[in-house]
This record gives C-alpha cells, structure tokens and sequence, in this order.
C-alpha cells in the first residue's frame, strides 16, 4: 500500500510545527519520512522538499530551534494585522474562489516588497543546497495573473528553490516569483493544504497548521476505502504561534509544541500507517 504525507500552508510558525511533529512521530513509531509521495504547499513545500530530499529530521529540528540559524530569516515587511486588514475586502466581496484567486494575485503584483531575489535568499538557505531528489515531491503554485494553479516536480524544468519560492509567496508580503516569464504566487491562495493531491495512495496523512474548510471535501474526494488522518495545532500549538505566523520569534516554540503534539499523536498515526 502506498502513502501521501500532505504538508501544508502555515508561515513560520507552519514549518518549525510541521519539524517538530514530523519528528515526535518519527521518535514514536510513526516515520511518516519513507511516504511514497510528498505534497507541499506554502510552508508545507518547505519540509516537503527538507524531507523529500533526505535531510534528516533531527537536523532540521536543530536548526528551527537553534537561535543562530534565525540569521538568514528576517521579519515580514508587513504586520499580520495589517495584512489582514488588507485582505478582508477581497474576502468580504462575495468573489467566487476563481475571482478572489485572481483579485489575491492582482494584489500581489501591485505590492511594493523586498526584492525577489533578496526573498529567493532566504528560501535557498532554508534548503540548504538540496535539489530536486528523485522521490516525489509536489511543490503547488498558483498563476498570479489568472488564479490557475500549477503543480511544480522535478520534471517541470524548474528549479527546487524557485518552485518553493513560489509556493511561499504570500500576497501582499513577499513578492511573487518570476518562473518562464509567469509570475507565481502563494499555492495556500488555491488550498491550504491541495490534499485532493494525494488522490491515488491508500494511506493519507495531512498536516494543516491553518485548518481550511476545504479539507473536508478534498479528503472526502480521495475516495473510499483510503485511510486519512488530519492532523491540526492542538491548543498548546496555536498558543506558541501566538498572533503572527510569519514571525521568525515564534519558530523554536512553534517547534518545540510540535515535537509534543508529535509524540501525543503517535499511536494514531501509527494505527494509519499499520492498519
């Protein structure tokens, strides 16, 4: 039987909680790193490509919660509340998701934030080096201009660190990220996780540190008769997050609370894997 680990959308905060779940699994019983296909989306294609490239868990672990490695993250130009803020006209609007994709992306274009490649820096270094590896590694995009989503591998011709550069780029804080002359913005914009991704696999985990409504219906399409487990902030989690997933200060608790909820989570997960 063959497995999907879906990771998705969450900012700083998602990456570190993803990190240190993934890990307390692992400690426990329940590695989730030999799954058959990886699906990533915003901090989600982080990890997806961290693991899927084979970097050990206990290495990235170190490094979401070793105060030195915060050196190449910086803050966001733009604070969540403003942010927020700004986006609440686009949701409030009545747009079906097609328009409102559209309207997230036109948003994007028109924001003035640091420079692309200074932002592509920053992704590099969270990858270490790593490329495209030959296991299956979804990295979801989505088209700025037309609200289209896109689905990024190693056979797209793109590269690691542009793919999950696009993936992370949220509208109206980092810029969107220029691949064949199209310009690509956050996958989160299209789902929060893109879990009808894993259609195919017999076991399913999702990680969602922002649960979207969306996951119900997309687990629901993946069939019957496949096993699915969702996994979301317990409430020691979202209290580490704090206000502000995007703040590289919450990274080592939002790590730490995901180590726990890890372990906690454990057997079930392991039921999943076994059953």
């Amino acid at each position: 039987m063959t497995s999907a680990l879906v990771l998705g959308g969450g900012g700083i905060a998602g990456i570190a909680w993803h990190t240190g779940v993934l890990l307390g699994l692992a400690e426990s019983g329940a590695d989730m790193t030999s799954a058959d296909h990886f699906v990533g989306t915003s901090a989600g294609s982080t990890v997806a490509a961290q693991v899927g490239g084979g970097v050990a868990l206990d290495e990235l672990f170190r490094r979401q919660v070793d105060p030195g490695t915060l050196v190449t993250e910086f803050a966001p130009p733009v604070s969540m509340a403003a942010l927020l803020e700004k986006l609440a006209p686009i949701f409030s609007a009545g747009f079906d998701d097609a328009e409102r994709r559209r309207k997230l992306g036109e948003m994007a274009l028109a924001t003035e934030t640091v420079d692309e490649g200074v932002r592509r820096q920053v992704i590099a270094a969270r990858l270490a080096g790593i490329d495209w590896s030959e296991r299956r590694v979804d990295v979801v995009v989505v088209d700025a201009a037309t609200g289209d989503r896109r689905v990024l591998d190693r056979t797209s011709g793109v590269g690691l660190v542009d793919a999950v550069a696009a993936s992370s780029a949220v509208p109206g804080v980092w810029p969107p990220v220029t691949i064949g002359g199209v310009r690509y913005v956050d996958g989160g914009i299209w789902s929060l996780t893109n879990t009808d991704l894993a259609l195919g696999h017999e076991r399913v985990l999702v990680l969602a540190p922002i649960v979207d409504p969306s996951v119900a219906a997309e687990v629901a399409g993946l069939g019957v008769g496949v096993r699915v487990e969702v996994v979301s902030p317990d409430a020691a989690s979202r209290q580490a997050f704090g206000t502000d997933v995007l703040d590289p200060a919450i990274r080592e608790p939002s790590a730490r609370a995901g180590l726990a909820q890890g372990r906690a989570e454990a057997e079930r997960i392991r039921a999943l894997l076994e059953g």
